[in-house]
């Protein structure tokens, strides 16, 4: 298992969660160049060490719950469908927790597509797996500080096609003080949003 990590301790990084926050709660995605911005600096940070170079994202198409983005400069385009919860759990209840996204991310430059990422609002409690969860079908994901990555590479492509086919996502964790969360996003739109990014980041 190679680990993609995630600089969860980036300036930057929490500025946009600030920004994307500041919107409202009722808006989920629709043309937000900050949350689109924030995603290009993760995926660039992912990429190679250093600062973000990813420039300034482009709203590809808003398709049902989740966006299309795209942003990169020639040789290093990232693409990537994002979308945030459409209903969230805790127990115990209502314990508070910063903004949570799900996405998949294109880097042609580095031969990944669609790699599948979560950002779940809190530090993930230290050693623990999270699972990713479409009807029966369950994936598990290891953590590391707020962030989830799909465990076993080789599945990965098997979860984006049952997420493709799919109703429904339920990501499940544990905070690093003992609050589980259950996370629950609409796939309504994901298909066609993967289907622009792969038009866009070929």
């Amino acid at each position: 298992m190679t680990k993609r990590r995630l600089n969860s301790g980036g300036i930057a990084r929490r500025a946009m969660l600030f920004a994307i926050l500041a919107t409202g709660p009722q808006q989920v995605l629709a043309s937000s160049a900050d949350q689109a911005s924030f995603q290009l600096a993760q995926a660039s940070n992912r990429a190679a060490p250093g600062p973000a170079g990813a420039g300034q994202p482009n709203l590809l198409g808003q398709y049902g719950d989740w966006g299309a983005y795209s942003g990169g400069k020639a040789g290093a385009r990232v693409c990537f469908a994002l979308a945030k919860p459409t209903s969230s759990q805790t127990v115990p209840p209502n314990r508070p927790r910063d903004p949570t996204y799900f996405f998949l991310t294109t880097r042609p430059a580095d031969n990944v597509r669609n790699e599948v990422s979560v950002i779940i609002g809190y530090s993930f409690k230290p050693n623990s797996e999270t699972t990713a969860e479409v009807g029966s079908a369950k994936f598990p994901m290891y953590t590391e500080s707020d962030g989830a990555w799909i465990k076993d590479a080789n599945e990965e492509a098997r979860l984006v096609d049952t997420m493709r086919k799919g109703t429904d996502l339920v990501i499940k964790g544990t905070s690093a003080r003992g609050t589980q969360t259950t996370d629950r996003y609409s796939l309504k739109g994901l298909a066609q949003a993967l289907d622009r990014v792969s038009q866009e980041c070929k």
